[in-house]
């Protein structure tokens, strides 16, 4: 998404990449652990309604055929959108039904190795709702674009705070697919805190849908997600 942010700014300054709208994740994208860098392919489009598309794609060449596989899709509106800043009350749930710490669901809930750990300390859990700790790490900006959209490390920490919630209520390990819109109301900086709070709202057999919030301490929005869809991937999304 801060990828296909970057792209969008450059070739439409007007747009406003703090608004991600439609978006959809297709096939995992596989970066080998030794590259310093990748082929990509990125396709941009304007809608009827003067919304800006990107994709972003990938070229496989076989020996007798090429493939192209779709790896993300992001809307952006075609100009700056105005709204107002929420806030929201920061407490944590008042009775959780259960509480798990961070090194436990990095080491057994959400075992993506060593790195990204943004939930901290412990997870509150409610019937539909999680409430965490996220830390943004302080890595330096990769794109100018982020000083609008700040650092993406706390929207992964939020996700993942979903799919701890999503694995006590269904049986299986729930990956985001898409959401509806995105809106980055004020950027999140390297080296800072930030509370979340991930609340389900629709569930199906194979489809889990919530809504999230990423606010600081002040209860003082940040960041808001709108119907974010994760499912079992499984193998499917590396085909």
């Amino acid at each position: 998404m801060l990828f296909l942010a970057a792209q969008c700014a450059a070739s439409a300054p007007a747009a406003d990449v703090r608004v991600m709208e439609d978006v959809r994740f297709g096939k995992f994208l596989e970066i080998p652990a030794a590259a310093e860098s990748i082929p990509v392919l990125v396709e941009e489009s304007t809608g009827a309604d003067g919304r800006i598309r990107m994709k972003l794609l990938s070229h496989i060449q076989f020996k007798s055929m090429a493939r192209i596989k779709e790896h993300g899709d992001v809307s952006f509106p075609a100009g700056k959108e105005s709204g107002e800043f929420p806030d929201v009350d920061p407490a944590e749930p008042a009775d959780p039904v259960a509480e798990v710490g961070a090194e436990h669901i990095y080491r057994h809930l959400v075992p993506f190795g060593p790195h990204y750990h943004t939930l901290q300390d412990t997870l509150y859990l409610a019937e539909r709702e999680a409430w965490g700790r996220l830390s943004a790490p302080e890595l330096p900006f990769t794109y100018q674009v982020q000083e609008q959209l700040g650092s993406p490390f706390p929207l992964d920490g939020a996700m993942h705070a979903a799919c701890v919630l999503g694995q006590r209520l269904a049986g299986f390990v729930p990956f985001p697919v898409g959401f509806a819109r995105r809106i980055v109301h004020r950027p999140t900086r390297p080296g800072e805190s930030y509370l979340t709070r991930v609340t389900l709202i629709a569930e199906a057999r194979d489809e889990l849908t919530f809504d999230l919030e990423i606010f600081n301490h002040h209860g003082q929005i940040y960041e808001t997600v709108s119907a974010l869809r994760m499912r079992d991937v499984g193998a499917s999304a590396r085909k």
